[in-house]
């Protein structure tokens, strides 16, 4: 399994405010936006990129972080194996990712994903 992409993920309040505020701060622009999740990106280097979310949509807490793998069933597989308690069960999403959550032992919601 190879590690395609890790983006951080920041909850907040309100996306638009927030999605205005890191494009102004940084220069940063908006790749994807959803209505309650944004991913906004270096216009120089589009692998520099988080997300903003205000409530998951399908899963029942908010990630702290994404990561995209080429094989999700093997990072399911290596999750469970692991210990780790999975959050949001795998499953094809109709943006076009499939996906799971797991927390790791210090309570962090990791989101781990392959693009259909």
């Amino acid at each position: 399994m190879d590690v395609r992409r890790v983006m951080a993920a920041l909850t907040v309040s309100d996306l638009e405010t927030a999605v205005d505020t890191y494009v102004r701060v940084f220069g940063m622009e908006v790749v994807m936006n959803h209505g309650w999740i944004a991913i906004v990106a270096s216009p120089e280097n589009p692998s520099v990129q988080f997300g903003l979310i205000t409530r998951d949509r399908t899963g029942p807490v908010n990630m702290n972080a994404s990561i995209e793998v080429d094989d999700v069933e093997a990072a399911h597989r290596a999750a469970q194996d692991a210990g780790m308690e999975i959050v949001h069960e795998l499953q094809d999403e109709e943006w076009g990712v499939r996906r799971f959550f797991f927390r790791d032992r210090d309570g962090n919601v990791i989101n781990v994903l392959t693009h259909l």
